[in-house]
């Protein structure tokens, strides 16, 4: 079972987060804490990610199958990029868990980029010499600004280790950036939410999302990028509870 984090707030549909490649749980917590504020909300550590246990796949059956372990019932479920493509494929396979989907800035397509680059910068860091993160951020070299403070998010500085398994993200990276054959439709509400400045959702795409989706709406946050809830977490916010108030 995955580890996940509980805000408990009034009944109703709870609402399940599930974060993206190399993120966790912990990254939500300001937006988990204010959409808590109308709704139950649980968001969760993906399989080799924080807490939550190692395994040796990373394929995206294998993390829909966490997820619907995870609901009790029906929920609704929202995914950032890796954890969007796992919500995906829950609310294809497992329709009867989930009343509405919220995709963050990501398509159900294969994306010819590979994120070998941060797991690189994260084998570098040598982990037996460093007494703080600053010494560990020195040693996070050749990343895009702002990847390594958001990597060192995963250091448990105390046991000197990433709270990532590299070596199953690095075997099973292909299946990460790709996307699964996967038969069925999800007929429920789905919202498709972009960064106006990521090109993660192109309008080609759409014809394939909406054969698997019969119901997808599309929605861009002005001036966002593929980090659309950290650039803009109150517009994000916003788009949010009004696709789930509808």
């Amino acid at each position: 079972m995955l580890n996940t984090v509980l805000y408990d707030g009034p009944a109703g549909t709870p609402l399940l987060i599930a974060h993206g490649l190399f993120g966790s749980a912990r990254n939500w917590n300001v937006i988990a804490k204010r959409l808590s504020e109308t709704r139950p909300v649980v968001t969760v550590d993906m399989r080799n990610h924080g807490a939550s246990p190692w395994f040796d796949t990373q394929s995206y059956a294998d993390m829909a199958g966490d997820l619907a372990e995870v609901i009790d019932g029906q929920a609704d479920v929202l995914g950032h990029s890796m954890g969007g493509k796992a919500a995906m494929v829950l609310a294809l396979q497992h329709p009867e868990k989930v009343r509405k989907l919220i995709v963050g800035d990501i398509a159900p397509v294969a994306y010819s980029h590979s994120q070998m680059g941060p797991i690189e910068a994260m084998r570098g860091v040598d982990l037996g010499a460093i007494s703080s993160r600053a010494e560990a951020q020195e040693q996070l070299t050749g990343l895009e600004a702002g990847v390594d403070t958001f990597l060192l998010q995963s250091l448990d500085l105390k046991e000197k280790k990433w709270k990532l398994n590299l070596d199953v993200l690095d075997a099973e990276m292909v299946k990460i950036v790709g996307f699964p054959e996967v038969s069925g439709t999800f007929d429920g509400p789905a919202l498709f939410l972009s960064g106006a400045k990521s090109v993660y959702v192109l309008p080609e795409y759409r014809p394939r999302i909406k054969a698997l989706f019969s119901q997808a709406k599309f929605a861009k946050i002005p001036d966002a990028g593929h980090w659309l809830h950290a650039e803009k977490p109150r517009e994000f916010e916003a788009a949010v509870i009004a696709f789930l108030n509808m």
